[in-house]
């Protein structure tokens, strides 16, 4: 990322970029930057936009090797594609396209065996955004609020990030909602948060894992309701509920095994935040419960399925049996 910024800072730009990761944030706003660094508001004659699986790569060969209107730079974007997926001309084409002209591709996953990721590695720049770790979260939330003049602990961020989950895109909504809702108040409070954020799914389905661990059956049912007013239906909590045991069953092993966070996060494919939130839960459990809990998810899922209950009171019966 320092890469990037340098080269947006002092308008000197590599042929060719390629942003990629998890973070869909950071990739679209370098992605938005670039564009405005190679060629500003031009967004017309020198500018050319691709996206998704079939994307004429014939096309954007000929768009590459045609020379700027009026300008000094042609840029294309192409994002979503599939061209790191199968065998295109393009890599091939890239050396020789004019100085003039840029292009920046924009994916989620590339592979890197790929002559077309191997090319633009030698003649371009490549950039990762992996999902930020809570540290990282923590310290990007206080520095979008204090562009506004706005101030928050540390542990206030903590509790919006379990409360809206931690996604750039949210948050960045999120963030500019508080400072409004705050107007001339220096502070941002959990009230404030309580007031105007919107709490996501998997932030509720922590909360009533925490009251399942404890056998809660009450405050477990409330956030179950909770949910069901929040427009998720009853097989969607339970899918969400068979998921996450089995998560914290594959967390709970890996932690056996002394895997850092980092690398329990790749395994089990979560969110680096969620990690650490995973991990406190499997201490809460034993094994053998999460098994037993899975266990009565599937039987859930089967009666429902074969018409012996319906869908909602099947669920509540199944977090009774979680929390007796």
């Amino acid at each position: 990322m320092n890469t990037l910024k340098e080269h947006i800072k002092s308008n000197k730009f590599s042929p060719v970029y390629l942003l990629y990761g998890e973070e869909d944030y950071l990739r679209k706003m370098y992605r938005d930057n670039l564009r405005m660094g190679i060629i500003g508001e031009d967004l017309t004659m020198n500018y050319s936009y691709y996206e998704g699986k079939n994307i004429d790569v014939t096309q954007v060969i000929d768009t590459a090797r045609t020379l700027p209107f009026f300008s000094e730079r042609r840029l294309i974007i192409i994002e979503n594609s599939d061209f790191f997926d199968v065998a295109n001309p393009l890599a091939d084409s890239l050396a020789s396209f004019p100085e003039t002209t840029y292009i920046i591709f924009v994916q989620e996953k590339v592979d890197k065996r790929t002559k077309l990721y191997k090319q633009i590695n030698k003649l371009g720049i490549v950039s990762e955004f992996k999902e930020l770790s809570e540290k990282n979260l923590i310290i990007w939330v206080a520095s979008q609020l204090k562009k506004d003049r706005k101030k928050i602990t540390e542990q206030t961020v903590r509790y919006l990030l379990d409360k809206t989950g931690p996604s750039m895109v949210n948050l960045q909504n999120e963030i500019e909602k508080l400072v409004c809702y705050a107007l001339d108040r220096e502070v941002i409070t959990k009230e404030d948060i309580d007031a105007v954020c919107v709490e996501q799914t998997e932030g509720k389905i922590f909360q009533m894992i925490d009251a399942i661990a404890e056998k809660d059956k009450d405050t477990a049912l409330n956030y179950y309701y909770d949910l069901l007013e929040l427009k998720e239906s009853p097989m969607s909590i339970l899918f969400l509920l068979s998921r996450h045991f089995k998560i914290l069953i594959q967390v709970k092993d890996l932690s056996k095994l002394s895997f850092s966070n980092s690398d329990i996060g790749k395994k089990v494919g979560v969110n680096p935040y969620f990690v650490g939130k995973y991990i406190t839960q499997a201490r809460k459990l034993s094994m053998d419960r999460l098994k037993h809990n899975l266990d009565l998810c599937n039987e859930t899922d089967a009666d429902i399925k074969r018409g012996n209950q319906t869908d909602q009171l099947g669920v509540e019966i199944l977090i009774v049996k979680f929390t007796s």
